[in-house]
């Protein structure tokens, strides 16, 4: 009896780490790929962005990799995580989507030592 309640307990602790391994970020990669123009409401300026898989959207002034994340929400329509840069900053970006082709992006931090806030509309353009 002993055994099997030690195999039980091994099973059922092997199945933790699979199931706490559950894709992050998963509202992102239900995003439409390709072309996406971001309009900011602030200054009306627009971006280019080819999404790949939707985090793109993620460190917008911080566009190098390696770059340490923390996900802070992740729903199914709202995203907020938190990133470090070192050596050139650090941000939260906040993506809420209201469909596969259009999101709303606040992102707020610090860029190579100067603040930065970006409130603004990333629409689906087409192929990029």
């Amino acid at each position: 009896m002993a055994k099997s309640a030690g195999m039980l307990s091994a099973v059922l602790l092997a199945a933790v780490p699979a199931a706490a391994q559950a894709p992050e970020l998963a509202m992102l990669g239900s995003l439409e790929k390709g072309g996406w123009s971001l309009r900011v409401r602030d200054d009306g300026s627009t971006q280019q962005i080819c999404l790949r898989n939707g985090q793109e959207l993620i460190q917008l002034q911080h566009r190098q990799p390696g770059c340490n994340r923390f996900v802070v929400e992740d729903g199914a329509d709202h995203v907020v995580v938190q990133y470090t840069c070192r050596g050139s900053g650090y941000g939260r970006t906040t993506i809420r989507r209201e469909s596969p082709r259009l999101v709303q992006i606040q992102t707020t931090g610090i860029a190579n030592g100067t603040p930065f806030s970006l409130n603004g509309e990333a629409r689906f353009q087409g192929r990029c």
